[in-house]
């Protein structure tokens, strides 16, 4: 197959939406597979993306006084044990080093499924007074889950993360963190990914195991299934009592502190993919692109083409991450493919007849709307089609949210629903468990969280089992 023809090669997402996003990522060269099942290879143009998510919720993160910093891989059993809660939730995942520099070790190892523990334990012997708080801490890391079905990004056994650790001298000091963090959660994707988001509390059923409480930011996918996208956890002061974390209070009494734990991971990227590619490949916001645009020199062996094309480069290059593509080796043509599956928000065109009039042609990936531009009012122009083409993606997405969400009274009304427009489904629910359970048995769907904003469902009973309810709860089927 020639090369001209990758674009066609990538499965039509009506017809297979997952091997339509298994095309997508591996034919833009987001990732490879590796030599070990269910551990992915992040190549150079996906980990450019990582990058420019990480640099922005980094510099978030410390506007609120948190420091990053780094803790071991490996975790003494001891310490998973010491938190019963924590390592049931997560035994079935964790893998294990039984054996090192050719000897058994007297103690396993579990390779890192999330540190609360061992974060946990430096804590413990880190805090000595109230004087002393809050602990505000972060690490970008990656750590291991061995999953039985995997799927780049998506689900991994090996995925990249920051996973944020605080401790508080109050409850209350503790979930005004777990909501503050969340809420950068919710901008980012919004600001910055065009993916909105619903923002709201977990049940207790898909509480992180050993939290207090556990909110989550919940996107939808352009196939009606839903992304955890990020969580926030007010973890209590039941793993500083576990850990005994304690310091001595404002009053010369010994107190247990209380912590919160956070984290967003590489997944987001599958978010990315999901909820704005088409049938022609990724399409990136332009506020974290690896390439926010491209140049494209046409008939360039002429005169004057390609020192005009190399003019137009530095100009943007000055504030935008611009490349100019002067290979030879491919056609216009075949490069018009590569970048617009490559998601590029827009192209550059200059050839001869631009040149003469003095001007350039910009074509935009979300639309194809080609707009020709005055050389002198290029930078100006291209800042102004970034905006607009980050607004109209996050514009286009939330439009898909608001089509692809129903309200269900009863659970006829929920079953069409799913059948007919895949998506959220709000509903009310009484809080029982028992229902979330039947609901997710008899459809697949799961309860993906009680959003803050408490509106839009006119019926007062639960959609299960018809008693009363107070709480209004998204459904959906989720990756």
């Amino acid at each position: 197959m020639s090369k001209d023809n990758q674009v066609e090669a990538i499965t039509s997402m009506e017809e297979d939406f997952s091997r339509w996003y298994t095309d997508v990522v591996t034919k833009t060269q987001l990732v490879d597979y590796s030599p070990v099942k269910g551990f992915m290879v992040i190549r150079a143009y996906g980990y450019a993306l990582w990058e420019n998510i990480q640099s922005v919720f980094d510099k978030e993160f410390k506007k609120t006084g948190v420091q990053n910093c780094y803790f071991p891989l490996l975790i003494p059993e001891s310490f998973l044990n010491k938190e019963k809660e924590h390592v049931e939730g997560f035994s079935p995942e964790v893998a294990w080093v039984t054996e090192a520099g050719g000897k058994k070790l007297e103690e396993r190892l579990c390779i890192r499924p999330t540190s609360e523990t061992i974060i946990c334990s430096m804590y413990s012997k880190w805090l000595k007074s109230y004087r002393d708080l809050p602990f505000l801490y972060n690490q970008w890391c990656s750590v291991v889950r061995w999953e039985k079905t995997t799927r780049p990004f998506l689900r991994t056994a090996e995925f990249l993360w920051q996973e944020g650790h605080t401790v508080h001298e109050t409850f209350e000091e503790a979930q005004n963190k777990t909501l503050e963090i969340l809420d950068i959660y919710r901008r980012v994707c919004e600001d910055f990914l065009a993916m909105p988001v619903i923002v709201g509390e977990k049940s207790e059923k898909e509480r992180f195991a050993g939290a207090h409480a556990t909110y989550s930011i919940e996107a939808l996918m352009h196939d009606g299934q839903a992304l955890q996208s990020g969580t926030s956890h007010n973890l209590g002061d039941h793993f500083t009592k576990a850990f005994d974390i304690k310091f001595l209070g404002r009053d010369n009494t010994e107190q247990y502190a209380y912590s919160t734990s956070w984290g967003v991971s590489t997944r987001l990227i599958g978010g990315i993919i999901m909820v704005h590619g088409d049938n022609k490949g990724l399409k990136m916001p332009p506020k974290i692109a690896p390439i926010q645009g491209v140049v494209i020199p046409i008939a360039q062996h002429k005169e004057g083409v390609i020192d005009a094309a190399k003019r137009l480069t530095q100009a943007l290059a000055v504030d935008y991450r611009v490349k100019l593509d002067d290979n030879d080796s491919y056609t216009p043509g075949w490069k018009f493919n590569e970048y617009e599956m490559k998601g590029v928000p827009v192209r550059i065109e200059i050839g001869p007849k631009d040149i003469e009039k003095g001007q350039c042609v910009f074509v935009r990936r979300d639309t194809g709307e080609k707009i020709t531009v005055a050389l002198e009012e290029a930078v100006v122009k291209f800042a102004e089609v970034m905006e607009a083409i980050q607004s109209n993606m996050y514009q286009s997405a939330l439009k898909m949210l608001h089509e692809k969400t129903g309200v269900a009274n009863n659970m006829e009304e929920f079953e069409k629903a799913l059948r007919e427009n895949p998506g959220f489904i709000k509903a009310k629910w009484c809080g029982c468990r028992e229902c979330e359970d039947k609901i997710k048995e008899l459809t697949g769907a799961t309860l993906r969280n009680v959003p803050f904003e408490q509106e839009g469902v006119d019926s007062e009973v639960c959609v299960y089992c018809g008693k009363p309810a107070q709480k209004i709860a998204y459904f959906a089927r989720a990756y």
